[in-house]
């Protein structure tokens, strides 16, 4: 009898890779020592991934609360991926039957990852992460761009690899580039992004989750504007996937960029998530076989497309019950902290953000600092080194914020296996952090 649950089958004539009912039953466990329900509390291993010494404060073990810097791997996914790695064979290209169970796997996993953003099968374009697909679909619509249409808006907090890729085609001459601002609360300025649009823009991309702050943007208002001039529009849903629903049908969006890791699957995978007419307007980057409609070429990376098939297909039947669950964890966090130093404030608008996210500033108490002190608790700063010196984030400058208010705000994001003891955990470590850090500022003064 096959096992049950997520079978990747390829036909008749070929073996389904397949994960264990024991797994498949424990949707966040690491095999039989799963999380399980004790009271009112999930508790179990998996929201501590991070060994410490043992001569480091806290518990013997680490606290991860950078979820959206990268998720743990979720073991359901890990044992799927281990049955492609070892009972898999051949290219996923190749007509013989080892090749065409590989193709089938993908296929499969293909159909998960369309649910994930509403969209098609047919029209998903596995990339290597969502860098890769931003570059995509940026520089593949400037590479096809008609002449009248020499124009790429984006918003002032988007993620390096949309802001960087715009500056670069802008500096090489390939299309002239508006930069539309935000509000104080960190969301795309509606009525800016208006006056800025024109029936020359080829592209517009706005992200619709925010990494730093989980401010949402007003994506399907922002839809509707670009399609009233011409304009394709380009979301970026690494952040949002998986964690709040995602129609791009819906939203109006021509192409939407994933990524595995996000949504607890393999690092070094992703996607473009089109449609049918948007794919067409695009010139590939990566040049060779032809692979993925002919825009992105290499042999496919068959264990982490299913990984990342699986994780899609997690994330989706889970993510009301997990969006609910973590929102509650997160506002305990920020309670507590609130309740325990003075000085502490959100940054970003907080009706409109991602459940599991919170930007705090501390004043008076330098993140980088905070952070490096708040062993065993992974947290992170949006800061970034340039030139030997740490600048504040361009997010939150573009927010308006001060550099020195910048300077001084750590991001913390919960998910599946973070636990309400992590929280008391991490609340007792940033307070001793800030507290630390301020008294030896005040002391250097």
């Amino acid at each position: 009898m096959e096992p049950k649950g997520a079978v990747f089958s390829t036909g008749e004539a070929t073996r389904p890779f397949a994960v264990s009912e024991e797994a498949s039953l424990h949707p966040t466990g690491y095999g039989r020592e799963s999380r399980r329900l004790v009271g009112d509390q999930m508790v179990g291993p998996a929201s501590r991934v991070i060994p410490v010494s043992a001569d480091q404060q806290g518990t013997a073990e680490g606290v991860y609360l950078d979820y959206n810097g990268s998720a743990p791997l979720d073991p359901r996914v890990a044992e799927i991926m281990l049955a492609a790695l070892t009972e898999g064979a051949g290219n996923a290209s190749s007509t013989h039957h080892f090749g065409r169970r590989q193709a089938a796997a993908v296929d499969e996993a293909r159909e998960h990852v369309a649910a994930l953003v509403g969209g098609r099968a047919s029209n998903v374009v596995f990339t290597a992460g969502a860098t890769e697909a931003n570059n995509l679909a940026l520089r593949g619509a400037a590479e096809g761009s008609p002449a009248d249409r020499q124009r790429v808006v984006i918003s002032a907090v988007e993620h390096a690899s949309v802001r960087e890729t715009a500056r670069w085609l802008h500096e090489r001459g390939s299309l002239e580039l508006d930069v539309v601002p935000v509000t104080d609360g960190g969301y795309v300025d509606l009525r800016a992004l208006e006056e800025i649009l024109d029936e020359d823009v080829l592209l517009v991309s706005v992200m619709s989750a925010n990494s730093e702050t989980g401010v949402l943007n007003p994506v399907a208002e922002i839809a509707e504007l670009a399609r009233a001039v011409g304009a394709l529009f380009h979301c970026d849903a690494t952040q949002s996937a998986g964690r709040l629903p995602f129609d791009l049908e819906e939203i109006g969006a021509d192409l939407v960029s994933l990524s595995s890791h996000k949504i607890c699957g393999p690092t070094g995978v992703g996607a473009l998530v089109g449609t049918r007419h948007s794919l067409r307007r695009l010139s590939p980057i990566i040049h060779g076989g032809g692979h993925e409609r002919g825009l992105r070429s290499g042999s496919l990376n068959v264990a982490g497309i299913v990984g990342f098939g699986a994780a899609s297909r997690i994330a989706f039947g889970e993510r009301t019950a997990e969006s609910a669950r973590v929102a509650e964890l997160r506002d305990r966090l920020t309670g507590s902290l609130m309740s325990r130093l003075s000085g502490v404030r959100e940054i970003g608008d907080v009706s409109r953000r991602l459940p599991n996210t919170a930007n705090i500033r501390f004043e008076g108490a330098d993140a980088e600092a905070v952070v490096a002190n708040m062993d065993p608790v992974a947290a992170s700063t949006g800061s970034a080194c340039s030139s030997g010196a740490i600048e504040p984030s361009e997010v939150l400058l573009a927010m308006g914020i001060p550099r020195d208010a910048a300077s001084e705000s750590v991001r913390f994001s919960v998910g599946r296996f973070t636990m309400r003891e992590d929280i008391d955990v991490a609340v007792e470590s940033a307070v001793a952090a800030v507290e630390f850090v301020r008294m030896m500022t005040k002391e250097g003064e």
